[in-house]
């Protein structure tokens, strides 16, 4: 007798909606808690070269913790295109600015494979709210409680 895996065809998938409250979060930690949600491998039938992940809906993104001096110490870096085009703001600067969230669609979005069309399709099955309201109250989301296990060397933003 011989043993196969299992695996998961696309039509066979069923996504759930999932909420997360984000307050008081630590970055890292609940970024790869949503890669791993995204991405389908909290599921016993996990399929990696299927989308079979869940669609995430975080609320209160604006108010997500580093732990140490990261706050000030951490720096983003990006490029205009142009010659000595690189422009760095640290991290408490991005979240006291315009979009705050992107501090966290950016740590999801390296913790997923990188530039193929499956992790495109997956980060898009990500929704950000710097509110506690959200439109996807028709889709019946589960509230998911993201306790801290570590939160003793927590900054505020």
């Amino acid at each position: 007798m011989m043993k196969t895996t299992a695996s998961l065809k696309p039509a066979d998938v069923t996504k759930k909606w999932i909420v997360i409250d984000a307050e008081n979060a630590v970055v890292g930690r609940l970024a790869s808690f949503i890669a791993m949600r995204l991405r389908g491998k909290h599921r016993p039938d996990y399929t990696p070269h299927v989308d079979c992940g869940d669609y995430v809906v975080v609320i209160n993104a604006d108010k997500v913790k580093f732990t140490g001096k990261k706050l000030t110490d951490k720096i983003y870096y990006r490029h205009t295109g142009h010659p000595g085009g690189i422009k760095q703001r640290s991290a408490g600067q991005i979240l006291d600015g315009k979009f705050p969230e992107r501090i966290l669609e950016k740590a999801v979005e390296r913790m997923l494979p990188k530039e193929s069309p499956l992790a495109r399709a997956q980060m898009t099955h990500l929704r950000l709210y710097n509110s506690p309201e959200h439109p996807h109250e028709a889709q019946a989301p589960e509230t998911i409680a993201f306790k801290e296990m570590n939160a003793k060397n927590v900054r505020s933003a």
